[in-house]
């Protein structure tokens, strides 16, 4: 093998490596690892310390001892298969060295009769005698300086042993690129950092049990929140760069939509829609994400900033990631846009052919000005006449790939709005929609009442049977939600199933089920009669959590609370109280609360406001725990965490923005180190 010190040896596959052939190669590849690069990534979890030199009477079954022993005896088999035995001692007692597959040749050259030497391994106990199986370590006795260091243990997967991944380990950090540092040295001072090289050799040659809070590990931390930055930072100046014609209105469709609102905007809305309407006016692109707290309003917002876009002459066009919540968009802009002229279109994939050819011959002679639909509003056969801004609705999992791919579909002269109703703590907005203007909706409709949130034991169940009974003669509706969708004989959770048919012998005729397994058709069928009040109790899995308006759902229980984490209940407690009466939220649990569960279930019950929730989420379940944030499947960071590395965040923010502007090329290689280089590129 080519011995490469150069910036490509670590972009090898792992085969390039010596002694990994095509079977060591498929144990690597279900470790998710395939170049040389994937490896240094892989740091090891703790270490074996070996350095305790034992006498044999000092030696405890089931750990890990060095003891130094004269060679006695051999055993070989003369039956295949059975292990080879040798018969070893030191002045205070007796063991036997056992290996299995392992040549007589080789064992007689690593133990020589009569002669002292060091071997490592675990020791066990087996008739009265005890033993070593398949030592980790033979040696003579000068070299034992290396025998008692401390060897660094991996998470490996089934096939790979520990040793032979070391000698991969020793072998890569031996040939690792002497980079240029990237860094000035102030940065480096100021965090006590070393190289990047150093860095990595350090993690790899454990010396402690907690790697993550050492000098090497935030350094490499740092790097990969640069890497994030920096292809935000280069995506939001290609967008900018982008021109087009400015939108020239007046504001007056859109004032005569907020003069006939049945409530008054909020000055937070205010504020944002002076926002949007600034960067419809620009000749910069924009591409801004709109976040908004559970029935906070950004779907009003969008409408009166469509308006906009219209006057202009300009298309819209809105996508709702379900074909139900599409139809209430839709149903709510014939309502908002009524008194105005403007012609709105609905478009999803359940449109009969006939009144499809209608809709994409109006939108392509422009007699519609606003198009709703699901994500089928954007096919390659639908072409607008004159389409000018985009709207995109509960889009939070887009990454920064899609989010090109998104600007490139309207051509230079659409704007784009992401919407996105998932609070987001701070440090992570950072690191999400760092390419994107963000404005932020907190405050609530003034109409709004908070939701009531209680708690409330199992064992008190049937009380909860009154106080639906009581909702319903209100003329209100009620979600009753359920982990499961069936029992489990290994979790103690309530099903769907069984909580359904519980319920109906309460509310025989007012009662249905909803879970994942029900085909997307019925589905809907189920929904629409929620909506249309034809159904009072629904009990559900967590398919309600985002994305449907139910206005007269003022009740959900939620069972099993401290299975769900804060962000979750916050989001199902959203599904009710979006009226303008009150609503209410009652969080059934089992007895023996963990204090985490206890924790959770008193600051649910504290506060309405999911920002504060979201933040006080993430410190209690950790940043890797928070999947809902997870950008189309694929893990945020390797090594970065929020939560534990805010410090290092807001310096990279900084940090990003003195060198923003400048030459980048110097982190054109650390981009390639964390998978960046092709994003912006």
């Amino acid at each position: 093998m080519e011995n490469l010190k150069n910036k490509n040896y670590l972009f090898k596959n792992v085969s390039a490596l010596k002694g990994v052939g095509k079977k060591l190669t498929l144990y690597l590849k279900n470790k998710k690892i395939e170049k040389i690069n994937d490896l240094i990534w892989n740091f090891p979890y703790s270490y074996t310390d070996r350095s305790n030199l034992v006498a044999i009477n000092d030696i405890e079954i089931g750990k890990i001892a060095t003891i130094k022993v004269k060679v006695l005896k051999y055993n070989f088999p003369r039956i295949r298969n059975l292990p080879s035995k040798v018969f070893c001692s030191d002045e205070t007692g007796k063991i036997e060295i056992i290996f299995f597959n392992s040549r007589e040749g080789y064992i007689r050259k690593v133990l020589p009769l009569n002669e002292w030497v060091l071997i490592s391994g675990k020791i066990n106990h087996y008739k009265n005698s005890y033993q070593i199986t398949n030592p980790s370590y033979i040696t003579t006795l000068d070299n034992i300086a290396y025998i008692k260091k401390k060897i660094s243990k991996y998470s490996l997967t089934e096939g790979l042993s520990e040793k032979s991944y070391r000698g991969i380990i020793e072998q890569v950090l031996n040939n690792l690129p002497d980079l240029k540092e990237w860094y000035d040295a102030n940065t480096l001072k100021r965090y006590g950092f070393h190289s990047w090289k150093n860095s990595i050799v350090n993690l790899h040659n454990a010396k402690n049990k907690d790697i993550q809070n050492n000098v090497f590990y935030k350094r490499l931390v740092l790097d990969e929140i640069i890497s994030n930055l920096i292809v935000l930072s280069e995506n939001r100046k290609k967008l900018k760069k982008i021109k087009k014609f400015n939108k020239i209105f007046t504001n007056k469709i859109s004032k005569t939509i907020i003069e006939n609102l049945d409530f008054k905007l909020t000055n937070n809305q205010k504020s944002v829609i002076n926002e949007i309407n600034a960067d419809l006016k620009s000749k910069s692109r924009m591409f801004r994400m709109l976040q908004g707290d559970v029935g906070s309003g950004k779907t009003i917002v969008s409408f009166i900033t469509s308006a906009n876009t219209l006057e202009a002459g300009f298309q819209s066009a809105l996508m709702a990631p379900t074909e139900i919540l599409a139809k209430q968009h839709y149903n709510l802009a014939k309502k908002i846009f009524f008194k105005t002229k403007v012609k709105i279109g609905y478009l999803s994939s359940k449109t009969d052919n006939k009144t499809r050819k209608i809709i994409l011959n109006k939108i392509s002679s422009g007699e519609i000005d606003m198009l709703i639909g699901t994500h089928s509003i954007f096919q390659k056969k639908i072409i607008f006449k004159k389409l000018g801004y985009i709207i995109i609705d509960e889009q939070h999992k887009f990454g920064v790939r899609q989010r090109m791919k998104l600007a490139e579909k309207g051509g230079s002269n659409c704007d784009v709005l992401l919407m996105s109703a998932t609070p987001i703590p701070r440090t992570m907005m950072l690191t999400i929609y760092g390419d994107m203007d963000v404005s932020k909706i907190t405050e609530k409709p003034k109409n709004r009442l908070p939701i009531l949130t209680y708690s409330k034991p199992e064992k008190k169940i049937l009380e909860l049977i009154q106080i639906i009974k009581k909702q319903i003669k209100k003329g209100n509706q009620v979600f009753w939600v359920c982990p499961l969708i069936n029992d489990s004989k290994h979790l103690n959770y309530s099903s769907v199933n069984t909580r359904y048919n519980w319920l109906k012998k309460a509310f025989p005729k007012d009662t249905a089920i909803l879970h994942g397994e029900i085909k997307v058709e019925d589905k809907n069928i189920i929904l629409n009669k929620f909506l249309k009040k034809e159904i009072k109790v629904l009990v559900s899995t967590t398919v309600i959590e985002v994305g449907i308006d139910f206005p007269n759902a003022n009740l959900i229980i939620i069972e099993n609370a401290n299975k769900f984490g804060l962000a979750q209940l916050h989001q199902l407690r959203g599904r009710v109280g979006r009226g303008s009466t009150q609503g209410m939220c009652v969080l059934l649990f089992k007895e023996n609360l963990s204090k985490n569960s206890i924790q959770r279930i008193k600051i649910l019950k504290k506060s309405n406001d999911g920002f504060f929730i979201a933040e006080e989420d993430m410190k209690l379940r950790g940043f890797g725990d928070m999947a809902g944030f997870q950008q189309s499947g694929e893990k945020f960071f390797k090594l970065a965490d929020p939560l534990n590395h805010k410090d290092l965040f807001l310096f990279a923010e900084k940090y990003i923005k003195e060198i923003e502007g400048g030459d980048l090329s110097k982190f054109d290689y650390l981009l390639k180190l964390f998978d960046k280089a092709d994003i912006i590129n």
